[in-house]
């Protein structure tokens, strides 16, 4: 049977989006307008979002639907 391979993250959800969305935006401004650009903005954008879904989901006034 094979076992999954597992291991405990080191840094949390935050700081991982946060590094992605960093090195996207500074890989984006070396490149010159196209496609490939579009796609790193979008990309850093995207973790931007998930970002902030994160903090609004961690968020002590959320409460569970009644």
């Amino acid at each position: 049977m094979l076992t999954r391979r597992r291991f405990k993250q080191t840094k949390t959800l935050n700081e991982r989006l946060a590094d992605e969305a960093i090195r996207c935006r500074a890989e984006a401004r070396a490149l010159a307008p196209g496609r490939r650009r579009e796609m790193l903005l979008r990309r850093a954008r995207q973790d931007e979002t998930a970002m902030q879904i994160d903090a609004w989901l961690r968020s002590p006034g959320l409460r569970a639907p009644t």
